[in-house]
């Protein structure tokens, strides 16, 4: 259940649906949101494979009579340092996310051979939520910023100019945050679909039946924990569903006090889950004389015991 809370970074506030009262109510931390979002973005290399894939433009910098030419190719970005990811609640708006990396960056410079250049990267990106309808929303990103550290610039063979560490330095200075901000937008968006996805799917109850989640709204949050709602339908095998009733009554949940997740199920969604699982078949007693022959000699005995 944790992993698909990650959703709820990308969220601010909206009322609930109405008429609907939530069959799973969940509290969970900080620390169990950057644990989701961490996991979610780095799994399979996801973050290291779009800041991989970014396309720097070549440097180039004619000298004229007071200066020499410089020109460097082929930069591509050839190693990316496992990113750490943390996340900061942001109430009524939605989360701060920040990664931090290194980029190794390899490039030709003209008459000298193989540049290597490697630079920090902290990014900043603050995310909220614009659109919501029916548990689908549309994620964007309100703000980004790039923050890079001192550039360690050197060439493979030979000594490197002083003129072409503070082009390369002042160079992507100016191209890399703009290369950088639209990563960030792509996996953002790319999660908030993944994560959707698994709420919106269907869980099977058993041999018996599928429960679907989804989103009731978006979640509250707060500095200190986000609530999260979700609405739950249970599908029947042979077709029809079993919703819950709008006079349900809501879960009220504990505070965490140092857990990461907090979760309640309404009585009304138990009952419903619980009626289908535990279906106890009509059973039908064959109670004839024919069948019972030694009733008719007991209906005897009795009969002559009362006095006439």
């Amino acid at each position: 259940m944790l992993k698909v809370l990650g959703i709820v970074l990308f969220c601010s506030l909206l009322p609930l649906s109405q008429g609907v009262v939530p069959g799973v109510f969940s509290v969970v931390s900080p620390e169990g949101i950057q644990n989701v979002v961490s996991g979610a973005l780095l799994q399979d290399g996801l973050l290291q494979k779009h800041l991989q894939a970014i396309q720097i433009p070549d440097i180039v910098s004619g000298g004229g009579l007071l200066g020499s030419f410089i020109s460097i190719t082929g930069l591509e970005v050839v190693n990316v340092q496992l990113p750490t990811v943390s996340v900061t609640l942001l109430p009524g708006i939605g989360g701060q996310l920040t990664f931090a990396t290194k980029l190794e960056i390899d490039g030709d410079l003209l008459l000298s051979g193989l540049i290597h250049i490697s630079v920090d990267v902290n990014l900043n990106a603050k995310v909220r939520v614009t659109d919501y309808s029916a548990g689908v929303s549309q994620v964007v990103i309100e703000d980004c910023q790039s923050l890079l550290g001192p550039f360690d610039i050197r060439l493979l063979s030979g000594l490197l100019p002083i003129s072409v560490n503070g082009l390369v330095s002042s160079t992507l200075t100016t191209t890399l945050p703009s290369l950088l901000c639209p990563v960030v937008n792509n996996i953002v968006t790319l999660v908030n679909v993944q994560l959707l996805g698994t709420l919106n799917a269907l869980v099977p109850l058993g041999a018996v039946g599928k429960i679907q989640y989804q989103l009731a709204s978006l979640p509250l949050i707060t500095e200190l924990h986000v609530g999260l709602d979700l609405n739950t339908v249970i599908h029947q095998v042979g077709g029809g569903n079993i919703s819950l009733p709008g006079s349900a009554v809501p879960v009220a949940l504990p505070a965490l006090q140092g857990n990461v997740l907090n979760l309640g199920l309404s009585q009304a969604f138990l009952n419903a889950a619980l009626s289908l699982l535990v279906q106890i078949q009509p059973q039908t007693f064959i109670s004839t004389l024919d069948v019972f022959s030694g009733a008719t000699q007991l209906m005897d005995a009795i009969v002559a015991l009362i006095p006439a």
